[in-house]
């Protein structure tokens, strides 16, 4: 054992040694040379991969403005080969192979909706198969490749309308929840001309005028915040299947007004198992139950297999001879693991046998023989493939903590994935069913790499007062000299579950970037993050400021006692969670010369007004802001209410368009500090989302990291 850590520990040396053999920095536009590899899906014989490849280009003849691009690629598993490009024109996703082998069914846009495509591996264009009217996604062909179901998404307007999906031109069981209206009378269809003049019903007609031509926006559902607006609108999911000839009608397999967010084919090719939540009476938005049913492929025999109230059941998966079902559940709270579990597939809950595994699991796949299920989990700093022993109950690891699995795929013994590791983003790799042999099966960004210097995390743990080991990781700056001093950056993860380390691809540039500058890194997993115990995940319920805080600053003084950083020149950023505890952090503590906050939340009973994320209110701090002993916690976790604590120089960011956290926080957080005449930027990203900074507008990306430096440097330079 001892000589295999050896021999890890020396080729880890040596990867890191090859790697920096290149003398040029990270610059911030090195982002756009990133190339990423998803969605990996293998043949059944395991002989050939399919996966997708999303680039950075110039958008039209702009020399500042970018675009991304996603095409769909194609290799040979044995690694004798490049991987060859399969599409070149929109963008492609979604793909997955016919059962045998000779056609790939994929996602294109046409006339301003996702559609199902196809195309034959023996040559030509691809084919559009479905021209639906709401739009097909998620592709899977039937067992013998003579149908594909695909999903399809409806608004309620149209579904009210719709004969098929809605026979009888019913209104739901559920209420609408427009207050005067009973058994949703105002749902159902009026022949009423519009007249503003008029009578009750001819004004009631001019009204939805109004709102049909975005004159009003009218609210009466719970959660009226989509990622990017105000909404009234409500959108249902319904599953088709339909031929593979072209022109061929689909067949509506689910109808009503139920939620469906998952279907997939039985082995046997007969039927659907499906996750969804038909019994519910509440409203949708109130309602988070989820549960488990099997459906004939022509919308009979429909039959619950899993479900109660105040539980989820989900990630449904058929082993392949159709005997077992694998499955996860949980309570509705999502500060929880959910469970897995296996059952007969013609069982019932007193036969489920669970697994332990104390991590967030996801992504399953039956092994052929059905002795392992397959899945990843995040996990100490990484996201492994793990696989299950479904007799023993075991799991064991196939990957390393230190890499980020983006996709898998698993056939035929084989099995195919993407990573992130520090010395390369993104690549995919091929390895036995074991884990063991690994192979990279791509290049796409060893040629842009090879001439660049990375900075490469160190691991280091500490007990907190909890008596918890957190984990962190210190990236020292490019062009390291021992006995200098170096500006040290705390970098904080968001969530507050989520969970970084040298595998979280969505980081993989900002750490090196602020390495190339001169710049030391910290980043840690403080108590509440994902990856590691319940436990852990729930140790900041009630606690999202004193103690996640603790967990951080100690990284950050366990690094500084390594005696490179200069104390003078220390400086903090972080977003959504994060940017919440820098604020928190800022008013409690003065060390830093300057501090950066990205889309955060800053004042938690305003947050669940505005944010489409208000459920962390309930969730984290167990009520809501007129419940006297919540509010007392709400006011006392809220780092607006320490505003006037603030003295360090502060630079707060935040895009037009985040409704996930909501941006009138911010504003609260700027103009008090601006009033108090403290040093503080603000800054808004015109139609920017929540996610800016890992799938928006690409100069925005390259404005807030540019523009956080720019900041610091105000405060280090001299």
């Amino acid at each position: 054992m001892k000589k295999i850590i050896l021999l890890l520990s020396f080729l880890s040396l040596l990867l890191v040694t090859v790697a920096q053999n290149g003398k040029e920095p990270i610059k911030v536009t090195d982002m756009l040379k990133i190339k990423s590899v998803v969605s990996a899906q293998l043949s059944k014989d395991g002989s050939k991969a399919v996966f997708v490849v999303t680039a950075i280009e110039p958008d039209g003849d702009s020399k500042l403005d970018y675009k991304y691009v996603a095409q769909l690629w194609l290799v040979q598993t044995d690694g004798n080969s490049a991987p060859k490009q399969l599409t070149s024109k929109e963008n492609s996703s979604q793909p997955v192979f016919s059962p045998d082998g000779r056609q790939i069914a994929f996602v294109r846009t046409a006339d301003g909706k996702p559609q199902v495509f196809l195309l034959s591996l023996d040559g030509g264009e691809a084919i559009q198969l479905t021209k639906s009217k709401y739009g097909a996604t998620n592709p899977k062909w039937s067992p013998d490749g003579k149908k594909i179901l695909f999903a399809g998404g409806i608004s309620l307007k149209d579904l009210l309308k719709d004969s098929v999906l809605n026979p009888g031109k019913q209104v739901p069981a559920w209420p609408f929840e427009k207050p005067g209206f009973s058994k949703n009378e105002q749902l159902k269809t009026s022949t009423a001309k519009a007249d503003p003049d008029g009578g009750l019903d001819e004004v009631r007609a001019y009204l939805d005028n109004n709102v049909t031509d975005k004159k009003a926006t009218v609210l009466n559902k719970l959660n009226f915040q989509s990622e990017t607006n105000v909404s009234a609108d409500m959108g249902f999911n319904h599953f088709f299947i339909t031929d593979i000839q072209p022109g061929s009608t689909p067949v509506a397999v689910t109808r009503g007004f139920s939620r469906f967010s998952g279907a997939d084919f039985t082995p046997d090719g007969k039927q659907l198992i499906l996750t969804c939540d038909i019994d519910s009476l509440e409203h949708p938005d109130r309602s988070l139950e989820s549960e488990i049913y099997l459906i004939n492929t022509d919308g009979s025999g429909l039959r619950k297999l899993l479900g109660e109230a105040g539980k989820t059941y989900g990630s449904a998966q058929v082993s392949p001879s159709g005997k077992w079902l694998a499955f996860q559940y949980g309570t509705t709270s999502f500060v929880n693991f959910p469970v897995l579990g296996i059952m007969p597939l013609n069982g019932t809950a007193k036969d489920i046998v669970t697994i332990p595994f104390d991590r967030r699991k996801s992504d399953f796949n039956w092994s052929q023989d059905e002795k392992y299920l397959y899945f990843t989990a995040s996990s100490n700093g990484g996201t492994p493939l793990f696989r299950a022993d479904v007799k023993s109950k075991q799991v064991e690891q196939l990957t390393e903590f230190e890499g980020g699995i983006n996709s898998y795929d698993l056939q035929n013994n084989r099995i195919v994935f993407s990573k992130t590791i520090v010395a390369d983003p993104s690549e995919l790799y091929v390895a036995d069913a074991a884990g063991k042999n690994t192979r990279r099966l791509s290049n796409f960004n060893e040629e842009w790499l090879r001439t660049k210097q990375l900075s490469f995390p160190e691991k280091k743990t500490f007990t907190n007062n909890k008596g918890q080991t957190i984990e962190y990781w210190v990236m020292k700056p490019i062009n390291y000299e021992a006995g200098k001093k170096y500006p040290l950056l705390l970098n904080i993860h968001g969530g507050p579950s989520a969970m970084w380390g040298p595998g979280e691809s969505s980081m993989w540039h900002e750490f090196q970037f602020f390495c190339s500058k001169g710049y030391g890194v910290v980043y840690c997993n403080p108590r509440g993050s994902g990856g590691y115990t319940e436990e852990f995940l729930r140790a900041n319920i009630n606690d999202w400021g004193a103690g996640p805080h603790s967990d951080v600053m100690t990284a950050l003084d366990k690094t500084v006692g390594e005696g490179w950083a200069d104390t003078s020149k220390l400086v903090v950023t972080g977003g959504s969670y994060a940017g919440y505890l820098v604020a928190w952090i800022i008013s409690h503590d003065h060390r830093f010369k300057a501090a950066c906050s990205q889309r955060g939340v800053y004042d938690l009973a305003t947050f669940f007004g505005e944010g489409n994320a208000w459920r962390l209110v309930p969730n984290y701090f167990g009520g809501y802001p007129w419940d006297a002993n919540t509010k007392a916690t709400l006011e006392r976790e809220s780092p607006f209410s320490y505003v006037q604590n603030i003295t360090t120089p502060y630079i707060i960011f935040h895009g037009d368009n985040d409704r996930r956290t909501g941006f009138v926080q911010s504003e609260m957080m700027y103009r008090s500090l601006k009033v108090l005449g403290r040093p503080v930027e603000y800054v808004r990203h015109p139609n920017a989302t929540h996610e800016v900074t890992r799938s928006g507008d690409n100069r925005q990306r390259i404005d807030q990291m540019l523009r956080t430096w720019e900041f610091f440097e105000r405060y280090i330079s001299h």
